[in-house]
């Protein structure tokens, strides 16, 4: 007929991927289809960022996310969450679906990044000054002056939607060159929480705590998590000078403020330790609480 033999090897090429998506397709259970359901939230985004095609859905989207994942079926998930690093207690604050998928799209944000700094603490240390610095910038700038300040010290940083279902405040994760990833989020919206959490997972890290992976949820207790907590709360603000204000008693806003501008610090990061420490009550200086806000959250 005149046509190049490479026209008839595309066509078969193609017929031969159809009837292999076809019968990958037929074998797409109910349950996957239910499970694909339950994460619809976490796939919407998963599409806005471009990890999943916006325009695939139905069985053809299970085939898509399965690969994202690495797994053969939707269904392995809740026992690959128990496994290893994924491992959780039990709660009814946790669905291993959603908390799967939610490690899984941190690990792909974070290989994104390519930095060329090892791992160095000593960095990390001296960058404390300039790291407590952003607690008076717009979250906006936020973000990336984080990321720039920590590719200095080998860590690659991402701040991450967070989803209902995966109780996380932190990630942190060994990285095969050297470096180290750490994931965060805004689970609870106020300023002085995220600083606590960013320097608690900070402390981590100091402290060397992380073997392989570290996953901060918000029901761990543990030595580990004191040492971190104490490292957030000396490293916001001076532990003697806390003490001797909280020995005063006065909590009055102006005398907040005076001592926040001695220490440094925004007035928020005081008055959430004093809310934290039950020297004042949540609705108190509401006005004052700075709430960050990541895109579509």
């Amino acid at each position: 007929l005149g046509v190049d033999a490479g026209f008839w090897i595309n066509l078969q090429a193609n017929y031969d991927k159809e009837l292999a998506d076809f019968e990958e397709i037929n074998a797409i259970s109910g349950e996957e289809l239910a499970i694909l359901e339950k994460l619809e939230d976490i796939v919407i985004y998963l599409k806005q960022i471009g990890l999943l095609d916006q325009k695939t859905h139905g069985p053809m989207l299970v085939i898509q996310l399965r690969k994202l994942l690495n797994v053969s079926s939707l269904k392995q998930i809740p026992a690959l969450s128990q496994a290893g690093a994924y491992r959780l207690a039990t709660t009814t604050n946790v669905d291993p679906y959603v908390l799967f998928t939610w490690l899984r799209m941190c690990d792909l944000i974070t290989d994104k990044q390519h930095i060329d700094q090892e791992l160095d603490t000593d960095e990390l240390k001296r960058k404390i000054p300039l790291l407590k610095g952003l607690m008076f910038e717009e979250f906006n700038m936020i973000q990336s002056k984080l990321k720039a300040y920590l590719a200095e010290c080998g860590i690659k940083f991402s701040i991450v939607k967070h989803f209902a279902g995966a109780p996380v405040q932190g990630v942190i994760k060994n990285n095969n060159d050297g470096t180290l990833s750490l994931i965060m989020t805004t689970r609870y919206k106020y300023a002085d929480v995220f600083w606590f959490s960013f320097f608690h997972e900070i402390g981590h890290i100091v402290n060397r705590d992380i073997e392989d992976k570290l996953i901060d949820y918000d029901f761990t207790e543990n030595e580990a998590e004191d040492r971190a907590d104490k490292f957030a709360e000396n490293t916001l603000i001076n532990a003697k000078e806390y003490d001797s204000f909280v020995k005063k008693g006065d909590y009055s806003l102006p005398h907040i403020k005076q001592f926040c501008a001695e220490q440094n610090i925004p007035p928020y990061i005081l008055i959430g330790r004093l809310q934290r420490d039950e020297h004042l009550e949540y609705y108190r200086y509401f006005g004052e609480k700075v709430r960050y806000e990541l895109g579509g959250d």
